[in-house]
């Protein structure tokens, strides 16, 4: 049998069974565990499997993936980390969007069954808790995106910094929430910041 088929009956069985031992594996394929070892190397640098104490487990981010992990949940776009938004559901799986207008759509839907929701710092490119941060919708900066276009800042001072350069409106985000809703259902006038 060839690395690559053993590698894919390795990911087959891992996804039947969650755990493995090495030992157990070596049985199965008829092959030394240093081979089995080999062979899980690609599929622990791909992040389908991780290494436990003797034996390994399907990643947990695994569980939930498509066969295409790289695209957004909601509108299937592809995902560009510097904007992507990542739902943490009360099944401990994890669901990413491509950007926050999909982030804030996909959130609404799922209700209480995200427990954490965390995105990006527009400005800084660090992790910050979706539900703490603050939205812009409207500015004139194209991030080749989801329309409307929805930025995520972690301080309301640079979210409104932005918003003096590039336009735009600010919202928290249980305003976020339902603004970019009401936006996409095409009810934008009974909750959108109002023109001065």
């Amino acid at each position: 049998m060839l690395p690559l088929e053993r590698q894919n009956r390795i990911k087959a069985l891992i996804q039947e069974k969650q755990n493995v031992k090495i030992s157990e594996l070596s049985a199965m394929l008829g092959v030394s565990e240093m081979t089995i070892h080999r062979d899980l190397k690609p599929l622990i640098d791909k992040g389908i499997i991780m290494k436990t104490f003797g034996g390994i487990t399907l990643a947990p981010e695994q569980s939930v993936k498509s066969s295409n992990s790289d695209t957004c949940v909601f509108c299937s776009r592809k995902i560009n980390e510097r904007l992507a938004y990542r739902l943490i559901l009360s099944d401990n799986k994890i669901e990413m969007t491509c950007c926050a207008h999909c982030g804030l759509l996909r959130h609404r839907q799922l209700g209480n069954d995200v427990i954490q929701a965390i995105c990006p710092d527009f400005f800084k490119q660090t992790t910050i808790s979706a539900s703490l941060a603050w939205y812009v919708m409207g500015a004139s900066v194209e991030m080749g995106c989801c329309h409307p276009q929805v930025l995520t800042f972690e301080r309301k001072e640079h979210a409104d910094n932005f918003v003096k350069g590039f336009g735009g409106d600010v919202y928290g985000f249980s305003e976020a929430m339902e603004v970019i809703f009401q936006k996409m259902t095409g009810n934008d006038h009974c909750c959108g910041k109002q023109e001065s």
